[in-house]
């Protein structure tokens, strides 16, 4: 098989697929596909404050968090936008996050000055640790994942390629547009609250302590009423080319919202993330750089 690699944006240099995306996003629905992600950014974080100082900063409920079990969690600002988001799994000594391309030194620079007189200790782990989209059937957050040492990364990729077909990013978008999860970065903007995108109940807790940000999200939850809503755009497949991440999202030629991830997926054509205005009629036909697309409200 030949890799053909990413050409730009934060996966730039990823695997993007193999020559045959339809196999391939097929064998992942399957539970039979794993793919290397590597690119993506660790930090680890020690200490026997670990948890509970996470569950203080995060959106999510830490505090006893049973080891190998991964997690989705955010960090908002004080007004409920999204700062930063990250997966993350802790083995008992240690919380290994999983963070986009790009975002760990944010994200650790943040930490660093939250840490106080707590015992816990912050460091990037990227040279050391990998992660692998392990086989298996797709879970809520789009894994099973694999935390891996790099020195052990071949021998794992080895042992997963020969009982599942090895995949790019290309499938995991496709996957991931067609369940609704959504990515920082693509899906947010400096706007974004936690509410708009589906993210309460799971990046989100809803029966824990207070946490930067707490007050807006808890405000919108009860009057349910975000300002935006995220929705699945199927676009005219007819199109060659589709529009990148960020593109204005409009009916009768105003704006209404924009695009995140485009995918092309093996089953429903090409489709994409997109958030906008609430008041967006459901079933207005929209238009993205001219290409005519429909909503499924997620």
């Amino acid at each position: 098989m030949t890799a053909v690699l990413v050409e730009e944006g934060p996966d730039k240099g990823a695997i993007w697929h193999f020559g045959e995306p339809t196999k391939e996003q097929r064998a992942l629905e399957r539970g039979q596909a794993w793919a290397d992600l590597s690119h993506h950014e660790i930090i680890a974080i020690s200490g026997v404050d670990r948890l509970s100082w996470l569950h203080s900063l995060t959106t999510q409920h830490l505090e006893k968090l049973a080891p190998g079990v991964w997690q989705q969690a955010l960090i908002l600002d004080p007004q409920g936008h999204i700062e930063h988001q990250f997966y993350l799994v802790d083995d008992g000594r240690t919380s290994w996050l999983m963070v986009a391309p790009g975002r760990a030194a944010a994200l650790i620079e943040y930490l660093q000055k939250m840490k106080f007189m707590l015992r816990v200790e912050v460091r990037d782990a990227s040279a050391e640790y990998a992660i692998l989209r392990a086989p298996g059937i797709a879970d809520e957050l789009g894994g099973p994942y694999a935390l891996v040492l790099r020195t052990e990364l071949a021998q794992m990729q080895k042992t997963f390629a020969a009982t599942a077909l090895q995949v790019g990013t290309w499938a995991l978008d496709a996957q991931r547009v067609a369940a609704g999860r959504v990515r920082i970065g693509f899906e947010t903007d400096h706007k974004s609250i936690p509410n708009e995108l589906g993210l309460l109940n799971k990046a989100v807790h809803m029966n824990k302590g207070c946490y930067r940000g707490q007050e807006t999200v808890a405000k919108i939850a009860n009057l349910g009423n975000p300002p935006r809503r995220l929705v699945l755009l199927h676009l005219d497949g007819s199109v060659v080319t589709v529009p990148p991440t960020g593109t204005d999202v409009e009916k009768d030629g105003i704006k209404v919202g924009f695009i995140g991830t485009v995918a092309r997926h093996y089953e429903l054509g090409t489709i994409a993330l997109a958030v906008v205005k609430r008041n967006t009629p459901v079933e207005a036909t929209l238009t993205v750089d001219g290409i005519p697309a429909s909503q499924e409200v997620l």
